[in-house]
């Protein structure tokens, strides 16, 4: 698959033959979307919502129809994604816990690496999920220090830039990560994040069920944040939190930053949005636009 995905990204850099000598080098964007379905977009069927930005890309370009994809998880994911090999051959590719230390990393080659040799700058946007930080050493936990510097993370890897759900949306911490730092955050107010509950008063989806505005299933039941329960517990960060409802515009903004600033240079963007994951809460303006719940809207988003 390394093979594969190398030689196909070579193509893409090294098609300045003689016929495509004088035009520059195309601009790329990869769309990543978790839990969606080969029929949830209506290019491919879908009858009870309508996606009609996926559908003009699929009309003006090649559409495929048969596909094959080495994990149906996040992280594994996004792993063979970025590197070309199947998760199972890398270390901590399962579902990667809110403190994993980095899962790619530094020296490993990546779609990104090769890109920006080529020229392209390069920048990932939306949920990232492969972990932040060195590994721990004698007998100490690695990860990310989220009040420090965050690296290795994508900047070690190939990319220029970085906009981040430094996990997933149903995992702590809620809060953005811009390149090696969390966004915001107030050192007067450190982030802590862990895996077991904090003493005295800590709010939880068991304790203060009643409280959600949804209700949560399988384990997503630890710290509450914007009356969602998610897994893992953390304290701290409060000015650096986000609004669920806000992020698929986040990421749409960040984004444009970036190809607005490299209009000038092909570049290559990988476009990680949260939607269709779970816990799913579309932005205000989103919500009832179909007959599907939260999940439709979310899509339509």
């Amino acid at each position: 698959m390394k093979k594969n995905l190398i030689s196909l990204t070579a193509l893409v850099l090294l098609a300045q033959t003689s016929a495509f000598a004088e035009k520059r080098k195309p601009n790329i964007v990869v769309i990543m979307a978790d839990d969606l379905g080969y029929g949830d977009v209506s290019c491919y069927g879908a009858t009870e919502l309508k996606t009609p930005h996926i559908d003009k890309l699929a009309s003006q370009g090649v559409k495929f129809t048969s596909g094959y994809c080495s994990a149906s998880t996040c992280t594994p994911t996004r792993y063979s994604m970025l590197t070309g090999n199947y998760a199972f051959r890398g270390k901590r590719t399962g579902i990667a816990p809110p403190n994993a230390p980095a899962i790619i990393k530094p020296g490993v080659e990546t779609i990104a690496s090769i890109l920006r040799r080529g020229g392209y700058a390069t920048a990932v946007v939306g949920k990232w999920h492969l972990g932040l930080g060195a590994e721990g050493e004698n007998g100490k936990d690695g990860g990310p220090d989220w009040n420090g510097e965050l690296k290795p993370g994508p900047l070690e890897i190939g990319f220029d830039s970085c906009f981040l759900l430094p996990t997933t949306n149903d995992r702590v911490p809620q809060v953005y990560v811009k390149d090696h730092h969390v966004l915001n955050l107030d050192p007067k107010d450190p982030l802590w994040v862990g895996r077991k509950k904090p003493e005295g008063e800590h709010p939880t989806g068991v304790s203060h069920r009643d409280t959600l505005k949804m209700d949560w299933s399988h384990g997503h039941n630890q710290t509450i944040h914007n009356g969602i329960s998610r897994i893992g517990f953390y304290t701290g960060g409060h000015a650096a939190r986000f609004r669920d409802e806000d992020l698929a515009d986040k990421w749409v903004e960040q984004s444009n930053l970036f190809m607005e600033e490299n209009k000038d240079k092909p570049f290559f963007l990988f476009f990680s949005g949260h939607d269709i994951h779970v816990p799913r809460i579309p932005h205000e303006r989103f919500q009832g636009k179909t007959k599907l719940g939260y999940r439709g809207d979310s899509i339509i988003q």
